[in-house]
């Protein structure tokens, strides 16, 4: 499986990292190695001193196709799960001030913690859902569907034009404002609406 992320799909995230308003999805990957499951900890590497947290709504991929139209992209998933996208911020600074790619600062090991899914069917409205994250019980990130710049369909037309997607894969779809930094002995609490489905430490 591959794992797939979206960057700068949220405004106010994009303005507070003063990055440009993209006209296309802004892709990028992540190996499986990544992926932080069962609520296993996530223990800070000596190669950085600034890893931020970035909290997201996952996709995960139950059909396999390629060049799928927006109409059609509702097909290709059947869960919705929270996740985090943790980006060494200091790593990515240095290799973006180089115009090097930045994979070293989004891929590493455990980088891409992962709680638990929730049928597309427990959903009223895909293009309105609520999910946050709380450090150490204190909301540090909220967002919703409807605020995000290319929606899910959006997302699965253009993704699939370069990778075909298989059943398994997880598209990470961006995050909201509110990104900061995350410390040793923080508890991570991520919620769709009330229901809580990811819980891990830092250590």
């Amino acid at each position: 499986m591959k794992i797939i992320c979206i960057g700068r799909n949220y405004a106010a995230h994009i303005e507070e990292l003063k990055n440009e308003t993209p006209g296309d999805p802004v892709v990028f990957l992540k190996p499986d190695t990544a992926l932080l499951k069962d609520g296993a900890p996530f223990f800070y590497p000596d190669f950085s001193k600034n890893i931020h947290h970035e909290a997201e709504l996952v996709l995960k991929i139950s059909k396999q196709g390629k060049f799928i139209q927006k109409k059609f992209a509702h097909r290709y998933f059947n869960e919705i799960g929270f996740g985090i996208d943790f980006t060494a911020r200091d790593l990515q600074d240095q290799c973006k001030a180089k115009g090097l790619p930045w994979e070293i600062a989004k891929g590493f090991n455990g980088a891409a913690p992962i709680g638990g899914f929730k049928s597309v069917d427990e959903f009223i409205d895909l293009k309105s859902i609520d999910f946050h994250l709380n450090i150490n019980g204190e909301t540090r990130q909220k967002g919703n569907t409807s605020l995000m710049l290319f929606d899910f369909g959006t997302i699965i037309e253009y993704v699939s034009q370069f990778f075909m997607l298989k059943t398994g894969d997880l598209i990470y779809t961006g995050t909201p404002a509110g990104v900061g930094p995350v410390h040793i002995g923080d508890k991570l609490e991520g919620f769709i609406g009330t229901e809580k489905l990811l819980d891990f430490e830092v250590k």
